[in-house]
């Protein structure tokens, strides 16, 4: 069937090739007796769909009924859908049939599929495995011969990684998944969709045909619409009841749509102490510099460490012959050596003139001239190595923090083969 034929008579109004991509699949999966589960947001117009696929298939003078499945409390979801026998709960005064049976033949729509409590999705899966169901309070398995369309909003398969929804039941019902594209992703169809709804409210209503000015038309096309078709419509309602004139200007369309805010970023939570009275510009700038004082005192704090290493480093070096002594100065990371063994680098340390604290600057700051040789510091801690570990090569290289090739390496070019 031709699908403007089908636009028309199911009052599908737009253009946009997503909208007409949903609309041919729903057009060809029609024919069969194959399970649909109909995915998009709130207000799209599911329903629509899932009556096209019902009137176009081969069960279109059956029955056909629409089922909100996240209205129905869960207390009373498995009688309404399968039905039940005479006293299988209080107030079960009548034996019931359920939808499942009156509908057999037809199509059932279950709308918001992803509010079924489990114990409802395994009678549902049941009858989408073999067409059986048993009504609450019965031990009767009966058939049933029903057409399942299913649509929610929702993200069923991470519901069903929270275990709120069967993962099989999904693939039961997504046999042929249709998505319906939200009104923000077809914003060509966002004023034909208003001057459609404007002029079947101007006739119920008996009020004046809208027209909207160019930039009424920028600020509908360029709203985001959370609520979708459902949302459009209502607005446009709204307009034509309230407003007395046929002239809808953009400050006039601004009075009926809800102002979104984009977040500011960075977004400030709680109070930070001592910002009282000062713009958030303010306040991000003193949380930056309070960082990098934070960061100036963890150096502080990081070098004190390494100095401390290095007075004992010196206290070994006092007890072995013919050992220069360290002087006792800060010390800082520079040049990392790479081990050939796993590439991670290991730290050469190099010292500096002693210094108060309240001068402390970085190790980059420091002239050239104050700064020892760094091949000869290497060289000097290999050989306080060696000298600890009695010549052993593979306990100097792990003390060192270097493989044994490594060490191996250093030792044939700085010549301390002796």
């Amino acid at each position: 069937m031709d699908i403007q034929h089908i636009k028309q008579r199911f009052s599908i109004i737009g253009h946009s090739p997503l909208l007409t991509t949903a609309l041919e699949t729903a057009i060809k999966v029609a024919p069969t007796d194959m399970n649909v589960l109909i995915l998009g947001e709130s207000g799209v117009g599911k329903e629509s769909f899932s009556k096209i696929i019902h009137h176009l298939s081969a069960r279109k003078h059956a029955p056909f009924i629409a089922v909100n499945c996240g209205a129905i409390p869960e207390g009373t979801i498995d009688s309404e859908l399968f039905g039940h026998e005479k006293g299988s709960f209080t107030g079960a005064t009548d034996k019931r049939k359920g939808y499942f049976e009156t509908v057999s033949g037809g199509t059932i729509f279950l709308d918001e599929v992803g509010e079924l409590p489990l114990s409802t999705q395994a009678r549902l899966l049941r009858i989408l495995e073999n067409g059986e169901f048993i009504k609450v309070g019965s031990s009767v398995v009966q058939k049933t011969d029903v057409r399942v369309v299913a649509a929610t909003n929702r993200d069923l398969l991470e519901r069903a990684r929270q275990g709120k929804f069967r993962e099989d039941l999904y693939y039961r019902l997504a046999t042929v998944p249709i998505r319906v594209p939200k009104l923000s992703e077809r914003k060509e169809d966002i004023y034909l969709l208003f001057r459609k709804f404007a002029s079947d409210f101007a006739e119920t209503h008996h009020s004046h045909l809208l027209e909207l000015t160019e930039a009424a038309q920028q600020l509908l096309i360029s709203y985001p619409w959370p609520g979708n078709v459902r949302q459009l419509k209502n607005v446009t309602e709204q307009i034509c009841v309230l407003e007395s004139g046929s002239s809808v200007d953009e400050h006039t369309i601004a009075k009926y749509i809800p102002h979104i805010e984009q977040p500011p970023l960075p977004v400030l939570l709680g109070k930070i102490d001592g910002t009282e009275g000062m713009s958030e510009r303010d306040i991000f700038y003193k949380v930056l510099i309070d960082m990098k004082r934070d960061v100036n005192d963890l150096k502080k704090v990081v070098f004190g460490l390494l100095e401390g290493n290095l007075d004992a480093r010196q206290s070994m070096s006092n007890t072995m012959p013919n050992t220069p002594a360290t002087p006792h100065v800060p010390a800082t990371i520079v040049n990392p050596v790479y081990s050939e063994s796993n590439n991670a680098p290991n730290p050469i340390i190099i010292h500096h003139e002693e210094e108060d604290d309240d001068d402390f600057q970085d190790a980059e700051s420091y002239p050239s001239a104050q700064t020892l040789s760094l091949e000869a510091q290497e060289i000097e801690m290999i050989k306080r190595a060696l000298v600890k570990n009695h010549g052993k090569r593979k306990k100097a290289a792990d003390e060192l923090g270097i493989s044994e090739r490594t060490l191996y390496r250093k030792i044939k070019q700085y010549e301390l083969e002796d």
